[in-house]
């Protein structure tokens, strides 16, 4: 179980500032890698660890933004605040993306991003409420109504896939060959092994 658990705490790590997104990818690689290894190479399961390997990489990238909702919608100190503006921006890549900048009842100016739940939706001198994380770790997540209610289909995507991650180790764990069993299997599939002519 070790293997979804890293993977559901990689994802949250990367949504974290301070270059901790690249922390959080180095961390989901090696677990995926980690389940590849072990259930593939060790317990000789290697339908399991194909399984194992893409569900922790689409935990970690499903697991991640929900965790920070919910921590941050749950836990988070609700700011009242007003949208100055509204717009894109275009990335390196030319890749347009929602941003908006607001205004808090203290005054302090925030540029939020998609990241953040700003998606084009929100309008310039619209009333928005910000939840800031308590601990000051995370951005602040905007919404338009003090609305803390959670995304199920985010929420049950992320719990599927922990499922389906973690089931998978566990039946690579249960059903796992020596590779004196794959050799055998081989043999009586293949019969015993012949030597090359020439």
């Amino acid at each position: 179980m070790l293997i979804p658990v890293v993977a559901t705490g990689a994802g949250f790590l990367a949504q974290c500032p301070y270059g901790m997104l690249w922390v959080g990818v180095i961390i989901v690689l090696g677990t995926a890698a980690a389940a590849a290894i072990v259930a593939g190479g060790v317990w000789n399961r290697a339908g399991a660890a194909t399984l194992a390997s893409f569900g922790a990489l689409a935990l970690a990238l499903f697991a991640g933004p929900n965790l920070y909702e919910i921590y941050v919608k749950q836990l988070g100190e609700r700011v009242d605040a007003l949208v100055a503006d509204a717009g894109e921006r275009t990335n390196a890549k030319g890749i347009k993306l929602a941003v908006c900048r607001v205004v808090d009842t203290s005054g302090e100016i925030q540029d939020l991003s998609e990241q953040q739940n700003c998606h084009g939706q929100f309008k310039p001198k619209q009333h928005v409420i910000l939840f800031k994380d308590p601990l000051g770790g995370l951005d602040p997540w905007v919404e338009a109504g003090d609305d803390r209610s959670l995304d199920g289909v985010g929420l049950g995507i992320t719990v599927g896939l922990f499922a389906v991650t973690g089931s998978a180790m566990f039946y690579a764990g249960q059903r796992r060959r020596s590779d004196r069993d794959v050799a055998a299997k081989l043999r009586r599939k293949y019969g015993p092994p012949r030597l090359s002519e020439g």
